[in-house]
């Protein structure tokens, strides 16, 4: 006969699962998250990685918020000044940050091949921090930038070398999201009492987060992961921006805009309805994309060595570099 040992002891609820979101999170009835991806760290270097060095500064201290500065070493001992990149992570909203080992290789990567000074922003994250808190960190983060306009903001790197006649926005998957969003607001708010205009100059949507219930074409079928806890779901009008008619996007606050797409990619249909959403709505701009073909969501930052990404990362660094 087999004997079964029944435990007395009940679990507790921290122990107890609310939601499993594996292989990304769970979340415990007590209300404790467990993040399984994007939370280990690595440190900024001021001995050079590919020729460039970081620092981290705090943009937020009430919320204990930096961000990762990206400098050419070539650069540090001379006045030059050098295109302003500002960054914003993916992770659908609630996994990684700035400091993980994937955005530290990527945007070291991307700042020598670009010769630009870079901004990677940490910004709180759903579900602890509901949407829209990301994107109000993410625009106390581009406020802290501009505070450097005249030179004479906290950060000396920025002060010396950032060119804020060429300001570019980008970020993968939700953060691609965010730079949109940062892009419109900024046309409606000023970043700084220096500026005429919005003061971005263009904006890389790599793989960009937008979603909604309904298909954007024939073409897509599959359900995007991770849903932030927002009482819309998907038709959030922070997540459907292609397709929901009430956003209106056509006062998009940059001159150029790339975006990146991936053909397998649960999201690449999203990408080619923003560029046609662009181009109808009468924004002025000029807008770009390039689909890597036979690729998924994000390959760039788990493959950085493959044809693709060294291929997707030029276009990158060329839109930066005025090549577009």
């Amino acid at each position: 006969s087999l004997n079964l040992i029944i435990p007395t002891n009940q679990p507790t609820m921290d122990s107890e699962i609310a939601f499993d979101y594996s292989p990304l999170l769970k979340i415990y009835k007590s209300g404790r998250i467990e993040r399984l991806m994007g939370e280990t760290a690595v440190p900024p270097s001021l001995t050079p990685e590919n020729g460039v060095i970081s620092k981290d500064v705090v943009y937020s201290p009430d919320d204990n918020l930096s961000v990762r500065v990206y400098l050419p070493e070539k650069a540090a001992d001379t006045d030059e000044k050098l295109p302003l990149l500002v960054y914003f992570h993916g992770g659908g909203f609630i996994i990684e940050t700035a400091f993980s080992p994937t955005y530290h290789n990527f945007l070291t990567a991307a700042v020598s091949a670009s010769d630009c000074i870079a901004v990677s922003v940490d910004y709180r994250r759903a579900p602890e921090h509901p949407l829209p808190i990301s994107f109000d960190d993410s625009w106390t983060s581009l406020k802290w930038v501009f505070t450097h306009i005249a030179g004479s903001g906290p950060e000396s790197w920025l002060n010396k070398h950032a060119d804020f006649g060429k300001v570019f926005l980008a970020g993968d998957s939700a953060g691609a999201n965010i730079a949109h969003h940062m892009a419109m607001r900024a046309a409606k708010e000023k970043l700084s009492p220096e500026l005429s205009d919005s003061g971005i100059f263009g904006i890389i949507l790599v793989h960009p987060y937008f979603w909604s219930k309904a298909p954007v074409d024939d073409k897509e079928t599959t359900d995007a992961a991770v849903r932030p806890n927002n009482k819309d779901g998907v038709d959030d009008p922070w997540l459907n921006v292609v397709q929901s008619d009430s956003v209106d996007i056509s006062g998009l606050g940059c001159g150029k805009v790339l975006v990146l797409v991936a053909e397998k990619d649960a999201l690449v249909r999203q990408g080619w309805g923003y560029k046609a959403k662009l181009e109808k709505n009468g924004w002025k701009g000029k807008v770009e994309l390039v689909e890597s073909e036979g690729e998924d969501h994000v390959f760039h930052l788990t493959r950085p060595d493959c044809e693709n990404a060294l291929e997707a990362m030029k276009k990158f660094a060329g839109f930066i570099k005025g090549e577009m």
